[in-house]
């Protein structure tokens, strides 16, 4: 408990793997409801919609969902490995 008061443990890599995976689900969830806000508020039926600009933009919101997932894990991947360096310098500091 003494290590985790005075900040020689960090509960963060914890916290950063949780923050992912509700990142991680959660903004599929967002974009999937926004192209079906702008479903809602076109006149044009879903087989209508397959031919016309809504198509393109779904699918580019799809290449955007895609890049961003990528740029998030990265993003944590990189936290991750800043404490995991971290931890590796407090070792070799201790030897």
């Amino acid at each position: 408990m003494h290590d985790f008061l005075t900040f020689k443990i960090f509960i963060t890599p914890t916290l950063l793997i949780l923050f992912y995976y509700i990142g991680a689900f959660l903004m599929p969830l967002l974009s999937w409801k926004f192209i079906k806000s702008i479903e809602k508020y076109s006149t044009l039926k879903v087989s209508q919609l397959l031919l016309t600009k809504y198509f393109r933009i779904s699918l580019g919101l799809f290449l955007t969902l895609l890049c961003i997932e990528t740029c998030w894990r990265m993003l944590f991947e990189f936290m991750i490995a800043y404490f995991n360096m971290h931890d590796a310098l407090v070792h070799m500091k201790q030897i």
